[in-house]
């Protein structure tokens, strides 16, 4: 069995901004940016202030990630037991390895770093050796650590804070306790540094805020949290006397310590916990993060001192519901969530995400009330959505269903809002609308011109609304369309037929603009449908079962066309590709499938550790999204068959599908087992000569031959505008022999010797052939031209200009060496292969040499030999040619 899915390979998660662990602030000298770094789970992200821009992305953790701190050098994150140092974001230097039980404390302490694990052990490191300086033990049942800091110039000392209230101060150097502060009754949950020397703030789990002095042992100003917890604090330093708290329900204040009172509040600031919050240096600025999955940056300019939302990271805060692709390249996914938000993700850069808010009964009040009380207008999360391009810029082109709602909302993709319009028929107004828990509308669609929008609802009821106005068109049934609870309605790409299923396992077709009460054609399945998924341009509908099985129906003929079974739970989604030949299922049985439809098998499946809620895949192809249970993200599989050669073979249904693990990140390829020789089929390999009709290409590239005749223009166009300097002639000096008269040269080496022998290497043959030359002489006995065929293949097109001018006699070369030269060729043109070649090489030959072949008896009695050769081929492949041309030519005036 493979060790994954064949056909997609998890790619990364969008919609990941934040979680329960502190948000941490570095200030780069070099980019003279502060950066932000956040954890989302196995991973964290680094954020540049400026525009909230996501720089980088680190490697996968094997597991969550439980603490994490960072230095002017490095981030560190601490995984169960063991910690890791991150250089530039995604650059793993350090690891340190040591601690026996997960860690949840670390901070940096110059080139140390300080970690406490869950047993009350703390170590600490040294940073560059990566080994253990100093090990400390605590009784837990005495003293459990909640909280440490380094308090400013306190050298070589640390605070610790204990979930009991002490705290301790102890110095590292000499490994010994320094002081014992009493402390308070109730635990502390966090520590943080005054701007004032000695001052340290410590947030207890009731909701006190003490100011304490280490110094002397004192408090000096106490303030009490009305919302409990006090999650975190932080200190402006922009000469304002302000001290920031955050608590677990999600509100911020600010606290004026010189007249020791509430300054400002920032109520509901986030959704969650405010865990993580750091004031700027010198700046008015603070930053929030929360597990509500947000990062925000929060500006003092109000009139009364306070806080107003600056900029914003956000993602959902729940799980998504419903995710669909939006537009044709595939850029874009819409996402509902359980918080009752809808939103815009975009699959190239976390710059384009956007939101459309949060859906409301009355949008304008709501935003008026802004985020300082729960909002009662709030209406229920949405369950389902439709949407089309079409119409994007005209009117809202976005429809959705809510939970026990009979009302459907409409919003604008182009407006990045929720819409005014509110689709309900008037035989339901009278009831209560706003509980809505007597008609449910169940499910909807869209036309594909942007117009209509069809919606049935729980008591079997279908209707038609155009989506521009709002205003009710048609009904479809007398007085209803089922007489269960409607599942799926679908319309055809045209407008001319509407489709509709039900509980009772009836699909019914209905005239789209239906002036009678009769349903054109019913179809039953037998069993209670579930949804409905088509493809307009295939006419073909997807309809999921409540027995686990979905079934094919094509729209044109109206009858049941495939039967896909092997799921083992409810389906939860189910999509096309985009050429209709695939069918992706999703189920609660944690697996995503992958259907052939031509051939009506199983082609792909793997499992998930989470079920997929909803699935979609791009218009394009390139990929397939998902969403889980209990995950706040959406994930991206790419669609591996599109960039590489995979082989999809039918696959049992009963079968367990893989585990697969979902894509927190952008990963690099991973090493794939080689696949087993049973479920590959074997590489298909072109003979070398298919017919010896017909005339067979060398496949060299048209560089090594089609320029060959024009060769000498190309070298005049490359010819350098100045010429190359000679280098100065070395002086020669003959030897010579002094006598009284004249002068004489000394011979005397170049005399014969003794022996008889003289020191001159005199060749017997003068021939001087090339290498190509001297391949050729000796195919006069062998009349094998393989080899000399072989080496011009490998020579460019300038040596085998040069090659062939060789052979002549003046150049060094034979009448003999033209002779063979010419056999070569008429043999490639009897064995029909290398034809162009053979072409080629003739031309540049009778280029150089034919007025010497001609004058040359024994040359010009062999040129016909080449002639008729050369037309035997020629004609043949002529004769083909023309076959094919008119094959064409008449297929085109059919």
């Amino acid at each position: 069995m493979s060790s994954g899915s064949k056909a997609f390979l998890p790619c990364r998660s969008l919609g990941y901004v934040s979680n329960h662990i502190p948000l941490r602030v570095r200030y780069i000298k070099s980019r003279k940016e502060n950066l932000i770094v956040t954890c989302v789970g196995k991973s964290f992200h680094t954020y540049g202030i400026s525009h909230f821009g996501l720089l980088s992305v680190s490697g996968l953790h094997p597991e969550e990630i439980t603490c994490m701190t960072t230095d002017a050098y490095h981030v560190y994150t601490a995984c169960s037991n063991v910690i890791y140092a991150w250089r530039r974001g995604t650059e793993l230097k350090h690891t340190y390895k040591g601690h026996g039980h997960p860690i949840h404390l670390m901070i940096p302490f110059g080139v140390h770093l300080i970690s406490v694990d869950d047993n009350c052990k703390v170590k600490i490191w040294d940073i560059k050796s990566e080994t253990v300086y100093l090990e400390l033990t605590f009784d837990k049942k005495f003293f459990n650590i909640s909280a440490l800091m380094h308090p400013s110039t306190y050298v070589n000392k640390v605070l610790f804070g204990s979930d009991k209230g002490q705290m301790q101060l102890w110095n590292l150097n000499k490994a010994k306790m320094v002081y014992s502060f009493k402390g308070w009754d109730a635990g502390i949950s966090c520590i943080e540094q005054a701007p004032a020397l000695d001052v340290v703030a410590v947030g207890l789990v009731n909701g006190r805020i003490v100011l304490h002095n280490l110094k002397f042992d004192e408090t000096i100003m106490e303030f009490m949290q009305d919302w409990g917890l006090v999650t975190s604090i932080s200190f402006r330093s922009d000469d304002h006397p302000i001290m920031a708290t955050g608590s677990a329900c999600g509100h911020i204040v600010f606290w004026d310590l010189e007249e020791r009172r509430v300054s400002s509040q920032l109520a509901s600031a986030h959704d969650g916990a405010v865990t993580g919050m750091v004031c700027l240096l010198n700046e008015p600025l603070i930053l929030t993060s929360s597990p509500d999955n947000t990062l925000k940056l929060w500006i003092f300019d109000m009139p009364d001192g306070g806080a107003r939302l600056l900029r914003i990271r956000e993602g959902h805060s729940a799980t998504p519901n419903h995710i669909r692709f939006h537009g044709a390249n595939g850029h874009n996914i819409l996402s509902a969530a359980s918080d009752s938000t809808l939103r815009i993700f975009n699959t190239q850069t976390e710059q384009f995400n956007k939101s459309l808010g949060k859906a409301s009964y009355n949008r304008k009040i709501s935003k008026k009330r802004g985020r300082a009380v729960e909002d009662p207008l709030k209406m229920p999360p949405i369950l389902k959505f439709t949407s089309e391009t079409t119409r994007d810029k005209e009117w809202d082109s976005i429809a959705a269903i809510h939970s026990e709602l009979s009302l459907v909302t409409t919003w604008s993709y182009d407006k990045k809002k929720m819409g005014e319009l509110r689709l309900l028929p008037e035989r339901f107004q009278k009831k209560n609308i706003k509980n809505g828990l007597e008609v449910e509308a169940t499910c909807l669609c869209l036309t594909n011109c942007g117009n209509f929008v069809v919606v049935g609802y729980s008591t079997g009821h279908l209707d038609r609304f155009n989506i521009q106005s709002g205003h009710w068109r048609d009904s479809y049934g007398d007085p209803k369309a089922h007489d269960s609870s409607l599942r799926g309605v679908a319309t055809d790409a045209l407008n001319q037929v509407v489709i509709s299923g039900a509980n009772d396992g009836l699909v019914k077709f209905w005239r789209f603009k239906s002036k009678g009460s009769s349903c054109l054609t019913t179809l039953n399945l037998e069993e209670p449908i579930s949804f409905f998924r088509s493809h307009r341009e295939s006419s073909m509908l997807a309809v999921a079962l409540d027995d686990f099985t979905v079934a094919i129906v094509d729209i044109d003929t109206r009858r049941m066309v495939r039967k896909f079974i092997g799921h083992t739970a409810q389906l939860t989604d189910a999509t096309f590709s985009p050429d209709s030949r695939w069918l992706v299922t999703a189920s609660m049985d944690c697996s995503i499938r992958t259907w052939n439809i031509p051939t009506g098998q199983l082609i792909d499946q793997f499992a998930t550790e989470a079920a997929p809620v909803s699935i979609d895949m791009s218009p394009t192809g390139e990929a397939l999204a998902s969403a889980h249970v209990d995950y706040l993200g959406i994930f991206l599989w790419t669609n591996r068959t599109l960039y590489q050669k995979v082989t999809l073979k039918a696959i049992s249904p009963e079968e367990e599908p893989p585990l697969v693990e979902l894509p927190e990140v952008l990963q690099e390829p991973t090493k794939e087992e080689p696949p087993e020789p049973t479920q590959e089929e074997p590489e298909f390999i072109s003979p070398e000569q298919i017919s010896k009709d017909l005339a067979t290409l060398s496949g060299l590239s048209t560089s090594r031959w089609q320029n060959l005749l024009n060769i000498d223009i190309i070298k005049q166009r490359n010819k350098p505008k100045a010429p190359p300097k000679a280098p100065k002639a070395a002086p020669f000096f003959l030897p010579t022999v002094s006598t009284l008269n004249n002068f004489e040269f000394d011979l005397k080496d170049a005399l014969p010797t003794e022996e008889g022998h003289s020191k001159l290497l005199i060749p017997e043959n003068f021939t001087n052939y090339t290498e190509f030359g001297k391949l050729l002489d000796k195919t006069r006995e062998s009349g094998d031209f393989s080899e000399c065929l072989e080496k011009l293949k490998s020579l460019g097109p300038s040596m085998i200009d040069f090659e062939i001018k060789s052979l002549a006699p003046e150049a060094g070369g034979s009448v003999t060496l033209i002779l063979q030269f010419l056999r070569m060729i008429e043999t490639i043109l009897k064995s029909n292969k290398d034809f162009e070649l053979a072409e080629a090489y003739l031309s540049v030959f009778l280029r150089s040499h034919g007025q010497f072949a001609a004058e040359t008896e024994v040359l010009r009695n062999f040129l016909p030999n080449l002639s008729s050769c050369h037309l035997e081929l020629w004609h043949r492949l002529q004769e083909k040619l023309m076959y094919s041309i008119c094959v064409v030519q008449n297929l085109k005036t059919m």
